[in-house]
């Protein structure tokens, strides 16, 4: 342990920089899009991601079609040892633009205002962000204020590749099998769906796309998608009286009938679930309702669908020709449900991080990761700091020394696993 820790003393740490870099692609995944990946974009990321690797001396690395990127490092140690992936996303989210990031380094951030250039109205305030309040020293990287940063989750592809490099540079650093694994489309919830679990060939994953330095995420929503279609009545405006069913005008009611003052995103917090419409389109004669549900108990899921589909038969009793249909479906699932049961990968992560120098803190994310579907394909995998903060947001920024903890983290997490053979 404290061997590790003196190498990391004298380390030049590569993170900062490769993320620097990475942010510059535009990786934006697109949900509208059938095609996997959303974006071809995307790949240009994986293809410099492979030629680093490559030139780490990973022979292994390649990208597949749908724009995963694997990758082996052997281990180093002749005792058996679980295999461990390391895994981050290489997309950003559509909710802002990810074209022409202009990253800025604020260095030696003493609490101040942060007024991003290309739009001074955009400021990052300590009031308004409290973690900054432990920043203060720290070297503070945003984008210039008319896009994303892309630290969610560029940070922790950067980290997971410093990884790699150190324990290149530094071969007497005990570790097992190690497997990396960068993946597209997470932010529009597919990243794990062309995913090929033979060649991470890992016993246990570790996401590295967690906010505050420190904390370890166990627990996320578990989450279905809704959509009621709805079938009205069409007649020419002129001759509707008694006649005309606005499919329009029912999906609009239905909408201002769903709770105000709870089981909505406005509304909740910490460990309440809640019911949030993400998009409604139609005409007269059809429309159409898209929901995301989402809540820490599965079970939760089925009573949110049973009260969107009283709220429309109560709207459809004044409507009484048009139709509708529900369509419940799946998304992820609350990842804890598998997680209790392999004590030793939480336990291990939270030794790293005070190896680290730090105080571990477990965590319940109100939404969920790659993690969430690796963990119920097989492969337990809680979720890592990598440092992001204000995600999906011109507001986004990360901490270069954070991003340097995150890295020891992965180091020391993988040294943990080779000592402990378990």
């Amino acid at each position: 342990m404290t061997n590790i820790s003196q190498k990391f003393n004298k380390y030049l740490y590569s993170s900062s920089q490769r993320f620097l870099t990475y942010v510059q692609i535009d990786t934006q995944s697109d949900p509208n899009s059938s095609s996997s990946p959303t974006t071809e974009k995307q790949k240009d990321l994986g293809k410099v991601l492979v030629q680093e690797l490559k030139q780490l001396g990973l022979d292994s690395a390649h990208m597949d079609e749908y724009g995963y990127v694997y990758a082996q490092l052997a281990s180093n140690i002749q005792e058996p040892v679980p295999g461990i992936c390391f895994c981050a996303h290489m997309d950003t989210s559509p909710d802002c633009s990810g074209k022409h990031v202009k990253p800025i380094v604020h260095s030696n951030y003493q609490g101040q205002d942060l007024i991003l250039p290309d739009d001074s109205s955009v400021v990052i305030r300590l009031q308004d962000h409290p973690d900054l309040a432990e920043q203060i020293g720290h070297d503070i990287i945003t984008a210039s204020g008319t896009t994303l940063l892309g630290a969610d989750n560029k940070a922790g592809v950067a980290e997971i590749m410093d990884a790699v490099q150190f324990w290149v540079q530094h071969p007497d650093v005990p570790h097992g099998p190690i497997s990396i694994l960068f993946t597209p489309d997470e932010e529009v919830g597919r990243g794990t769906d062309h995913v090929n679990l033979e060649k991470v060939n890992a016993t246990y994953g570790y996401t590295i796309d967690g906010e505050k330095r420190g904390h370890l995420e166990n627990e996320t929503f578990s989450a279905d998608g809704f959509t009621i279609k709805i079938e009205g009545i069409s007649q020419h405006p002129g001759f509707a009286k008694g006649r005309m069913e606005s499919a329009i005008k029912i999906a609009s009611e239905i909408v201002g009938l769903l709770p105000k003052d709870h089981l909505s995103p406005e509304s909740t917090e910490n460990m309440e679930g809640f019911i949030h419409p993400v998009d409604i389109s139609g005409s007269v004669e059809t429309a159409t309702i898209d929901f995301i549900l989402r809540d820490f108990k599965t079970e939760k899921l089925e009573e949110y669908g049973m009260l969107l589909k009283n709220i429309t038969h109560q709207v459809l009793k004044n409507y009484p020709h048009s139709k509708v249909q529900f369509i419940q479906t799946e998304q992820y699932r609350n990842m804890n449900e598998i997680l209790v049961k392999h004590p030793a990968c939480l336990e291990n992560a939270m030794e790293a991080m005070r190896r680290a120098g730090l105080q571990p803190e477990m965590q319940s994310i109100r939404g969920g990761t790659d993690g969430s579907r690796l963990t119920f394909m097989g492969l337990p995998c809680p979720n890592i700091f990598a440092g992001e903060h204000a995600f999906h947001s011109k507001q986004e920024w990360v901490s270069i020394q954070d991003m340097q903890k995150a890295t020891e983290t992965i180091v020391h997490l993988a040294a943990i696993y080779a000592e402990k053979g378990t």
